[in-house]
């Protein structure tokens, strides 16, 4: 579990180095690592309930056991600590603090986050907490989840339940983690939790997660004027592959419901109207009601950014974008039904996403420029590959090592174009159950088995921790 961390040597000449204070983290979710779904007086999630569907989840698995988080926690700190992690992102499970989404709290599941919070603080590693990484509690979900308007309002008085029971011991506060998702993967596409297909009620979902994020942001400031609330959203560089005209349009329209969907209402208390009218065939918005976009404009502290890859897309091969989608249609971008993706000429990971660093330093300028001034932090940021565990128990990652150095480059790139970006978050700190995809999939800087749950620092962390050490790396 020690990491190996290398001899001091002269600083290269050709070098980067990060603004005194940087925040160097990495990143998890509760219901990817912490397992004992049943244990602590924790209830099901639309996670646990999706999980369980046939063919939900491409290897069969669950998050049942995960990665034993909730009973290995303190050695996961220590590892952390080996890291020189000066901060850590993770994410509080809903039905783990509030089982049936209303109601008085369960003392034991706060607990698990009050001896979390003290082990990082005993470590001086900074705790980031985010209150929702898509563990709804299933009851909401029974009563209609997040396309009805009441589960913004639960989620506010959830968000005040944890501030007051945890403020004392955490300063930063995110309230959603990439909304995208959990609307149009959950409502739309069906791909994840809890698997519905209707894109009426993914744009519903968008709103109401969007409401309960300000909502849950007043709720905090009113326990504590001074605390620091931001929500994380997941934005992506667009680029046409074609000139045509169809071609510019598929980039605007998946702009605008990667990005601007989200960024607009939060920045500027709007709905970009090319969004509205290309969303017009799925929704008139009548669930936007008088007052809403102020709430979900509530000033924040801080924007948390996801970054992963570039889009790449085009309009329908004969160029006719007039036709309507068949009644029982789904999908994640609704109004968006003709776009073609594709990654041309690009190198990927091993989800297939194509990589692109020079995306990241486009999306924090783009921020900066355009939309805020708030500090930005990269929340998530990590690759997926097919790693090796060699003769001597020993991982080594290039791919992945290569990424998160490119990917610093490009924070470093838009800090000196004047970015006030303050942080950078690995993901993730350790690989876990990736969703729809089960145990195929590893991100994490270090390795587990999950036979023996096991961890194994990967030669990215070794590097990662040299970067923390030095605050900086060679170029």
């Amino acid at each position: 579990m020690t990491i190996d961390k290398p001899a001091p040597r002269p600083r290269a000449t050709s070098s980067i180095e990060f603004p005194a204070g940087f925040r160097w983290g990495a990143a998890t979710a509760a219901y990817q690592i912490e397992g004992a779904v049943a244990e602590g007086g924790r209830a099901p999630s639309i996670w646990d309930t999706f999980s369980r569907v046939p063919g939900a989840i491409a290897d069969g698995s669950t998050g049942d056991v995960a990665c034993d988080h909730y009973h290995r926690f303190r050695d996961d700190v220590r590892l952390m600590a080996d890291l020189g992690l000066t901060s850590y992102r993770f994410s509080i499970a809903w039905p783990r603090v509030q089982p049936p989404g209303k109601g008085p709290a369960n003392q034991d599941g706060l607990d698990f986050y009050r001896h979390l919070v003290d082990e990082l603080l005993a470590n001086d590693i900074e705790p980031w907490a985010t209150l929702y990484h898509w563990d709804l509690p299933q009851p909401l979900e029974d009563a209609g989840g997040w396309p009805e308007r009441e589960t913004a309002a639960r989620f506010a008085d959830y968000a005040s339940l944890v501030h007051g029971a945890l403020g004392d011991r955490i300063r930063n506060w995110t309230t959603l983690n990439e909304p995208w998702c959990s609307a149009f993967l959950g409502y739309g596409s069906g791909e994840h939790a809890p698997g519905r297909r209707d894109g009426t009620a993914a744009v519903r979902a968008a709103h109401h997660l969007l409401l309960g994020h300000g909502l849950a942001t007043q709720a905090i400031r009113a326990d504590d004027a001074s605390a620091d609330v931001g929500i994380t959203v997941n934005l992506y560089g667009v680029s046409a592959t074609g000139s045509r005209a169809t071609d510019l349009d598929a980039a605007r329209r998946i702009d605008g419901m990667a990005n601007r969907i989200f960024l607009d209402p939060l920045l500027r208390g709007e709905y970009p109207a090319d969004v509205l009218e290309d969303l017009g065939p799925v929704s008139d918005f009548s669930h936007v009601h008088d007052g809403d976009m102020p709430t979900i404009a509530t000033p924040m502290s801080y924007l948390g950014v996801n970054y992963y890859s570039r889009y790449f897309v085009a309009g329908p091969p004969d160029g006719d974008t007039s036709a309507s989608p068949p009644s029982d249609w789904s999908g994640a971008w609704p109004g968006s039904e003709f776009v073609q993706f594709s990654t041309p000429d690009q190198p990927v990971t091993g989800m297939g996403w194509a990589i692109d660093a020079d995306g990241l330093a486009e999306i924090l300028v783009r921020l900066h420029r355009d939309y805020t001034s708030l500090p930005i932090y990269v929340m998530e940021n990590g690759a997926a590959y097919d790693d090796v565990v060699d003769d001597d128990g020993q991982i080594s990652d290039p791919e992945r090592l290569a990424y998160i150095k490119a990917h610093l480059g490009g924070c470093h790139e838009a800090i000196t174009s004047g970015v006030p970006v303050q942080g950078y978050f690995v993901w993730s700190l350790m690989d876990n159950f990736e969703w729809g995809y089960g145990y195929s999939k590893r991100f994490g800087i270090v390795h587990v088995d999950y036979a023996d749950q096991r961890r194994t620092p990967k030669k990215s962390a070794q590097w990662y921790a040299d970067a923390i050490s030095r605050n900086g790396f060679d170029a």
